[in-house]
């Protein structure tokens, strides 16, 4: 079986269905699935690859991801004739398009992986554009898939909504827990830190965090500083820069920039709490990074991670500045020992679900499915 994944970026400043596809891949690989990923290299100097591993194709992109036309994808998709199943990751851009195009053309079955873009929150983010994209081809790309994949219950039910009567497979991201050891638990110290790691955009709701800060007595921040780390637009940046001066809590929330590799993981590793006030996520990979890391994670019901309640491994709360102002508060006011043990909890359920092994396993039999009529898995809703 050959499967190929089509992105339309490997930049590793993009989030994390680039890290998300890459990890799949190579498990699949490791399985002994023959899996490559094609996708649009970079013409700016300053990004930086996930990898170049040579299971990777890149294609310069054409002027605009977003409308222009890219002749060589679509010929290296035309002459792409080893390829038993496609999957495309992401939409509204050019590579899943093409692909989807090129599959039907070959009479060859394809999975789509929304990756969160058709979640509410995303539908209503250049609104108009995306209701033309829908009516032109998006739609048919969609709706032509042999089925599509969502990483949560809650992403397939939001894809049902709109009127698609695919098969949705319900696979989660997956995680090397080698690389996410869980933290060594030190002993009290004087200042603990609240994490934020992730895009600096609009979406993940920093302005929510930076005002519910500043609602929480000071007697009870006293001993805590909040660190937010990721990478985001400067202008967007320095508008929250402000918020934090405008509530005089710049000695206590500091914006670090984007954190990768070893830094990424020191960061997982000092933390006391995770925290992802976000407005939408399809999935949430930095929750499932920081819950591997033994971290308690605080994050919204815009992300689809109920098991925080069920598993005693942290917040899963209502968006919005009141819930985060409750749930920073009960969390503070926990011993270390509580918290510790909240984070062991998160550690257990991430070894039980998320594991990359587990994922691509499913993602086989997803595979051998769709290829070869075998029984319908488990996961697959129809």
């Amino acid at each position: 079986m050959k499967v190929l994944n089509t992105i339309s970026s490997l930049n590793i400043y993009s989030g994390g269905p680039s890290l998300s596809v890459y990890l799949l891949v190579k498990e699949l690989r490791a399985k002994g699935i023959d899996a490559e990923i094609l996708s649009f290299g970079s013409k700016n100097s300053k990004d930086k690859v996930i990898s170049t591993e040579n299971f990777i194709k890149t294609i310069d992109p054409p002027a605009n991801l977003r409308f222009g036309y890219s002749n060589s994808f679509s010929k290296f998709l035309k002459e792409d004739i080893s390829t038993d199943i496609y999957h495309g990751h992401g939409l509204w851009q050019l590579p899943v398009h093409y692909m989807c195009r090129a599959s039907r053309q070959k009479i060859k079955p394809y999975v789509i992986s929304p990756r969160g873009m058709l979640e509410p929150w995303s539908l209503e983010q250049s609104k108009f554009k995306k209701k033309l994209a829908l009516w032109f081809y998006q739609y048919k790309d969609i709706a032509n898939a042999s089925c599509i994949h969502a990483t949560a219950k809650m992403e397939a039910e939001n894809i049902r909504k709109l009127g698609l009567s695919n098969p949705i497979a319900v696979i989660p991201n997956g995680l090397n827990l080698s690389e996410f050891p869980a933290k060594e638990q030190s002993r009290s110290k004087e200042i603990r830190t609240i994490l934020f790691l992730s895009r600096i955009h609009p979406k993940k709701g920093i302005e929510l965090l930076i005002e519910a800060w500043a609602k929480i007595e000071k007697e009870i921040r006293n001993g805590w500083v909040i660190k937010i780390a990721g990478n985001g637009e400067p202008k967007y940046i320095n508008s929250l820069t402000h918020l934090i001066k405008r509530n005089n809590l710049e000695n206590e929330i500091e914006i670090i920039g984007a954190k990768f590799g070893e830094d990424k993981l020191n960061m997982y590793q000092k933390a006391d709490l995770f925290v992802l006030p976000t407005y939408s996520e399809n999935f949430g990979m930095v929750v499932a990074e920081a819950l591997a890391c033994g971290v308690p994670v605080i994050t919204t019901k815009g992300a689809p991670w109920e098991e925080l309640n069920t598993h005693n491994a942290g917040w899963w709360i209502d968006i919005g500045v009141e819930p985060l102002t409750k749930a920073l508060t009960e969390a503070m006011q926990l011993s270390d020992g509580e918290r510790k043990q909240i984070g062991l909890n998160g550690r257990k359920l991430i070894e039980k679900n998320y594991s990359i092994e587990s994922v691509a396993q499913k993602m086989i039999q997803l595979y051998e499915w769709i290829l070869y009529k075998k029984e319908k898995p488990g996961f697959v809703l129809t």
